[in-house]
């Protein structure tokens, strides 16, 4: 059984795409999402990008979106040399 991370890495340019392309405003996701405007504007920008579980996922939800699309891409292994 898979357990639900205590943080998620969101990708900002991902979240704004999404965003805008449900033709939604900042403040109405954000309210949906139950955090503030300024919050998810710090997400979209990459000012901040980690998230708690419970307000990652209130959030998308409020985009009906999946992981696939708001996750920042998993970081490659360093090379060993």
């Amino acid at each position: 059984m898979a357990r639900t991370p205590a943080f998620y890495t969101v990708h900002g340019p991902s979240l704004r795409e999404e965003r805008k392309g449900q033709g939604r405003s900042v403040q109405d996701v954000a309210a949906e999402a139950r955090i503030s405007r300024s919050y998810l504007q710090r997400l979209e920008t990459g000012t901040r990008e980690r998230m708690g579980a419970p307000s990652y996922i209130r959030l998308r939800t409020a985009l009906k979106s999946t992981n696939r699309k708001l996750l920042a891409p998993p970081e490659d292994p360093p090379e060993e040399r």
